[in-house]
């Protein structure tokens, strides 16, 4: 569905990116694993469109997107759901999902998919009226992963769902993460949380300094041994 080739980014003279690749396969929850500064955020905002492409492509389902527009990008089925949430906090949580569903292919289905959301988390749909800013941190988190789907995604690309949310809500988060997964929906997970994530990826990509240095089935990474060291604690 997703292929990153060779990719390179700058920011100014500085390269965040400067050789990544990566593959996600319909179907699949894909993990991109790294530390902080690795370039994982670079690396999903330039296949959303939102940073430039100095070198390399990124195809999807095939045809090459690395000259289309973020809103394109948008209107092709990829949907990002940001680290730190960046809701609209003076809106209501309605609202805010309302926004997602902007996209004119998305607008057709806004009842379904607001059904969907509200069904999936059941505290958003006793909170609809509630500002969003008033929120606890994971039901905020709730509220940017539902404004995602709100959006028809083909492949949903999530930025650290699980950063500063207490352990009982990471679980609901991953919880909810997998149930996505099993209604259809592509993920590509960034996430710190490696031990989580390889427990429930098809497949997984490690990058460092802007460079892909690992990839594998998610199972078998979780046993290697350069892995559990560094990323573990191990």
């Amino acid at each position: 569905m997703l292929r990153v080739d060779n990719i390179r980014v700058n920011y100014g003279d500085f390269q965040a990116l400067i050789d990544v690749s990566l593959v996600v396969k319909k179907g699949e929850i894909v993990a991109l694993l790294g530390s902080n500064g690795a370039g994982k955020t670079t690396t999903i905002n330039t296949i959303s469109g939102i940073t430039d492409l100095v070198d390399g492509d990124i195809t999807f389902e095939g045809k090459s997107i690395k000259d289309k527009p973020a809103f394109e990008r948008v209107s092709d089925g990829i949907i990002q759901v940001p680290e730190g949430r960046k809701l609209f906090p003076g809106m209501s949580v309605l609202e805010n999902l309302i926004v997602g569903s902007y996209v004119k292919s998305a607008r057709k289905q806004r009842k379904e998919n607001l059904d969907m959301v509200m069904e999936l988390f059941p505290k958003l749909k006793e909170r609809r009226s509630q500002m969003a800013g008033s929120l606890s941190g994971g039901e905020q988190q709730m509220v940017a992963i539902a404004r995602g789907l709100m959006a028809c995604p083909k492949i949903l690309m999530m930025d650290e769902p699980s950063l500063g949310l207490a352990p009982v809500i990471v679980d609901q988060i991953f919880e909810i993460i997998l149930d996505i997964n099993k209604a259809g929906i592509t993920i590509l997970l960034v996430e710190q949380n490696v031990a989580a994530s390889l427990e429930i990826a098809h497949h997984a990509f490690v990058i460092e300094t802007g460079n892909t240095v690992m990839s594998g089935e998610a199972k078998k990474l979780s046993q290697d041994k350069k892995l559990q060291k560094f990323y573990l604690g191990l």
